[in-house]
């Protein structure tokens, strides 16, 4: 059984203080995320980073402020977290990672079945990529001091849904 850890936009725009999204204080979810890396790496399980990449005419600025347009240091992953080599790197425009993109593709060639998430926000990008990743029979773990969200209540309802509704590991 093969593992791969996905990085959720661990980005300028989510996590810089002056970011378009920012989810506030940042610092212990970037050194918990690190500490994961760190040891999925060490363990030889895939590392893949998961990246916001909108156009300008997104149809989610309809809701959210303007974020992770493609090009722009916002949309960039923090360079405290940055890939190396070896590393995968995937940009989706919706909120799973898993629509519109090629990971489960990449995923199945890999030989994975086990998933672990980090990453922000935990009630969009993290909950929606958990969804379709159980819905695509993956086992999937999430580590609550690895996800986080500029919108605490709705972090919390997340992590109860992906535990109570999807089966998820929240640990």
């Amino acid at each position: 059984m093969a593992k791969a850890l996905l990085v959720i936009d661990m980005l300028n725009d989510f996590l810089d203080k002056d970011g378009a999204l920012s989810i506030g204080d940042s610092k212990s979810i970037i050194e918990n995320v690190s500490s994961r890396i760190k040891e999925n790496r060490l363990n030889r399980n895939t590392i893949i980073y998961i990246m916001d990449r909108h156009l300008p005419q997104d149809a989610e600025f309809k809701m959210f402020p303007i974020h992770c347009l493609e090009g722009d240091k916002g949309a960039e992953i923090i360079e405290e977290l940055a890939p190396e080599k070896g590393d995968y790197q995937i940009s989706k425009r919706r909120y799973s990672a898993f629509f519109g993109t090629d990971l489960d593709l990449t995923l199945r060639e890999l030989g994975v079945t086990e998933l672990e998430l980090c990453g922000v926000c935990t009630q969009i990008c993290v909950l929606y990529t958990a969804a379709d990743a159980r819905m695509l029979n993956y086992d999937v773990t999430v580590l609550k001091d690895c996800v986080d969200s500029f919108d605490k209540t709705a972090h919390k309802f997340a992590l109860a849904e992906m535990q109570k509704t999807l089966g998820i590991k929240v640990i």
